[in-house]
């Protein structure tokens, strides 16, 4: 019989394929809708932290509605407050286990969840309620609520510089995404009432910095890297990880977020003549052509001012300071961008 197995075998293949018949014949015609849906905790679970002062009624509803249109959990929801603006909520939400954190205020307020968020690899996505929105202009991110919400929901992921700062030797390190500053511009931020803002929208920043326009020079000293130390009189010193102003005009046309280096800027006008040079300087976008603006690129910047100076960082005023350690963090932060920016977006930086 050993050698008789193959006519067993054949003898036996009718009877397999009736079963298989049988089989195919028992499953579903088709799969059960509800059994594609992800079951609730299984959905991506997004965080807002939310500035209660520059969110317009409604907006709580329209996000929630795009996040379960795209079948995301319902969205953590924290508010930020006087004494927290931002970093303790967005920390809160990385722990509760976001996969995105939606940053809903103004600039300060994406500075501060930034804060957070940087090392971390939790993205971040914007959704512009300010004045100013520097860095949701510089990567595209439109001001309609939910289109925003889409993109910090769907958008591509891209890794951004961070800028670090040190104010007059303190142990903390603060983080800054698009520009820091002593000057001229702080004054403008620090001068720059609210309900004015909130009147009258940028033209406020315009109004404080007519203003301002007459103070006087002073003199810092510049060390970038390791570089000699640079003396200069100047009315600002701006460093910049994005060199894009209100208005689409460009302070810093060399100024990249995620090529690994801060840009840094002096400007030294004399006068109303100095000042439309420099005006002129802005609007053209020229790094060169007139002696009172200086551009440089460095990964670390030191400026000592003698005698205490307005600074700022992101437009949110920080007091008066004489020394500012800067330093890059290259690609620390990942942020939803649009697919694909508009085409009136500028140059990114």
């Amino acid at each position: 019989m050993s050698g008789d197995w193959w006519i067993l075998l054949l003898a036996a293949l009718p009877v397999l394929a009736l079963l298989v018949a049988v089989a195919v014949r028992s499953r579903p015609s088709g799969t059960d809708p509800d059994s594609l849906t992800a079951e609730p905790e299984d959905r991506p679970l997004p965080a807002v932290v939310a500035n209660p002062t520059k969110i317009e009624p409604g907006t709580r509803r329209r996000i929630e509605s795009v996040c379960a249109g795209l079948g995301w959990a319902e969205p953590l929801w924290l508010e930020t407050t006087v004494e927290d603006p931002g970093t303790g909520q967005a920390r809160l939400a990385v722990e509760r286990g976001a996969d995105v954190v939606l940053a809903c205020g103004g600039d300060g307020t994406v500075r501060s969840v930034a804060q957070a968020l940087a090392g971390t690899g939790v993205a971040m996505g914007l959704v512009p309620a300010g004045t100013g929105n520097l860095l949701a202009r510089t990567l595209g991110t439109p001001d309609n609520v939910a289109a925003a919400v889409r993109i910090a929901l769907t958008g591509d992921d891209r890794k951004i510089d961070v800028g670090r700062i040190r104010v007059d030797g303190s142990a903390d390190e603060h983080v800054f995404l698009v520009m820091a500053g002593t000057g001229f511009d702080a004054a403008i931020m620090e001068s720059t009432p609210e309900a004015l803002k909130v009147r009258v929208g940028p033209l406020a920043y315009v109004i404080s910095g007519l203003r301002a326009m007459r103070g006087r020079r002073t003199r810092v000293t510049l060390t970038l890297d390791d570089g000699t130390p640079l003396r200069r009189r100047t009315r600002t010193v701006v460093v910049g990880n994005s060199g894009t102003l209100l208005g689409g005009l460009v302070l810093m046309p060399s100024a990249t977020i995620d090529d690994g280096v801060l840009d840094v800027v002096n400007i030294a006008p004399k006068g109303l003549a100095g000042w439309v040079a420099v005006a002129g300087r802005v609007i053209s976008k020229r790094r060169a052509g007139n002696s009172r603006v200086e551009h440089w690129q460095a990964r670390s910047i030191l400026i000592e001012a003698e005698a205490p100076q307005p600074s700022q960082l992101d437009g949110d005023p920080i007091g008066d300071a004489t020394r500012l350690q800067i330093r890059v963090e290259p690609a620390a932060l990942v942020m939803r961008v649009p697919d694909t920016p508009p085409p009136d977006v500028p140059d990114p930086g």
